[in-house]
């Protein structure tokens, strides 16, 4: 990463982990994302705190913003706040220019929904292409590079908590 781009801050965000009661995670295909080795990229919903807005506030909104539900309740908040820095060819066009790339509070959350309940076309800006359940030791292999090292950790925090709501 060149001298300026380290200069840049890291973009406060959030990240959403929703299990179902299969233990299965929720994953989309993002819209708009391709490069010379994936022709899609799953990921688990994510994006930007608002000034003022508490994170647990921002995992919900984003929740309902990028996977259409509210049909979820909060069960763990991530012990950490996790960065990732961009694949360098996109720093300074990605996330507006103004970011080296991300610091994240991930959230666990419980689908108390159904699968109809889920709408990836409901906000303006939908931002997934189609969804799925995957098993969480499929995550780390599908997500993009640049991701890999946060998801593995993600994983790793979560994994006891996504079992037990599997068993309940």
């Amino acid at each position: 990463m060149s001298a300026k781009a380290t200069e840049l801050p890291y973009r406060r965000c959030v990240g959403i982990m929703l299990v179902n009661s299969e233990g299965k995670v929720w994953i989309g295909d993002r819209i708009g994302y391709s490069d010379n080795s994936h022709d899609t990229a799953w990921q688990m919903p994510q994006g930007g705190i608002d000034k003022g807005e508490e994170p647990a506030t921002a995992a919900l909104r984003e929740l309902a913003e990028e996977a259409g539900t509210d049909k979820a309740e909060i069960v763990q908040e991530s012990e950490h706040w996790y960065n990732y820095d961009l694949p360098k060819e996109i720093v300074g066009k990605a996330l507006k220019g103004k970011y080296r790339g991300q610091t994240q509070r991930w959230f666990l959350l419980r689908f108390t929904g159904k699968d109809s309940d889920i709408d990836i076309a409901a906000d303006d800006h939908q931002e997934f292409s189609s969804w799925r359940w995957a098993d969480i030791d499929e995550l780390e292999s599908l997500i993009v590079p640049f991701k890999r090292e946060v998801y593995a950790k993600v994983v790793a925090e979560f994994r006891e908590t996504v079992q037990t709501l599997a068993k309940a």
